[in-house]
């Protein structure tokens, strides 16, 4: 037990399997566990290195194991899937693990604080509800059409279809449909409130860090991005360079080089899907301000000149991204002045 220097982790619900090697790469630790042996076991090890897959419980065991003393990493597991064996078990997942934490050009996943999970939570729940707002709002808009009532497209022909169905004297709506489409209403009305205090507390959260205050005065992004990136970057020196955090988010071309000759294609749209969502939206905003005829910045506007509009925003997402790790690296603000004059 005293010889184990390294552990792979293979995480699950209520079942792990624990994979340990000793100084030369030597198996001496091979073990299944449940949930409430694991913190035993390892509080019985000396401090040693823990690989484990980063996934939706990881970084609750990496604080856990963290407080005993132990190292621990968390890995993207698609970066340790090459490593797994021939077959798919338990235990060659703990023992692929072992193997990546030990690989000198391993990538890592930051371990988030419960702070930052909750952080996370916040945003997570938000999608959840405008998703439930555009449920309601599509069913709403079918059944109407059902007896013929229809509106235009936004929220002000929504507004018309809901007072349609208030209004009592309308007899375009059988008593029956109104009384269902009432309670469609009510829950939609219930959601837009939820919205809005979710809302609330991400401004409230993005405005709360130093890092989110500075990170809200580049050009595209808002609290809600501000927020999520300080939340989901722990710690950006985990990135050796802004490109590696682009890279991370799926904003970096997709290469298919051979013999020295570049091909590079679209975005990869690997990495975090939320964030290049939040960046592509919020870079969509500058560039329709830049066709407007806006002079603020002249980068965006001389891109549009050869580039169409989406293509322009998905480079200036890029270029925020790497705007955003420079700035939390460097704990430097936005120079609007400079870049403009770049």
């Amino acid at each position: 037990m005293e010889q184990v220097s390294v552990v792979g982790l293979d995480l699950a619900k209520s079942v792990f399997q624990v994979h340990g090697v000793n100084a030369q790469g030597e198996a001496v630790l091979r073990r299944k566990l449940s949930r409430g042996q694991l913190l035993k076991l390892f509080e019985k090890l000396p401090p040693c290195l823990v690989g484990m897959e980063a996934c939706a419980s990881a970084h609750h065991w990496a604080r856990e194991l963290a407080a005993l003393g132990h190292e621990v990493k968390l890995m993207p597991p698609q970066y340790v899937k090459p490593y797994v064996k021939r077959g798919k078990n338990d235990a060659a997942d703990a023992e692929a693990i072992c193997e990546a934490v030990t690989r000198p050009t391993m990538r890592f996943v930051g371990a988030k604080s419960p702070d930052q999970q909750a952080t996370m939570m916040l945003h997570r729940v938000r999608k959840i509800l405008t998703r439930q707002r555009t449920q309601i709002s599509n069913a709403l808009r079918a059944h109407m059409a059902e007896f013929g009532i229809t509106a235009a497209i936004g929220r002000r022909g929504l507004d018309r279809l809901i007072a349609a169905i208030a209004d009592q004297d309308d007899a375009r709506l059988p008593d029956e449909a109104r009384a269902c489409l009432a309670v469609l209403c009510t829950q939609l009305g219930m959601v837009k409130e939820q919205i809005l205090d979710n809302d609330r507390r991400i401004l409230a959260d993005a405005r709360k860090t130093e890092a989110g205050r500075r990170l809200m005065k580049i050009p595209g992004i808002g609290p809600l991005l501000a927020s999520a990136i300080v939340a989901c970057v722990p710690d950006p020196a985990i990135f050796a360079a802004g490109r590696r955090l682009s890279a991370w988010i799926g904003l970096t071309p997709r290469q298919n080089s051979s013999g020295g000759k570049e091909r590079l294609g679209s975005i990869t749209k690997a990495g975090n899907t939320y964030l290049r969502e939040l960046l592509v939206v919020g870079a969509m905003a500058v560039v329709r301000q830049a066709k407007q005829g806006s002079a603020k910045w002249p980068w965006v506007t001389q891109l549009l000149e050869r580039k169409k509009p989406k293509v322009a925003a998905v480079a200036l997402a890029n270029k925020n991204a790497r705007i955003i790790w420079a700035m939390m690296a460097t704990g430097e603000a936005y120079r609007e002045a400079e870049l403009a004059a770049a």
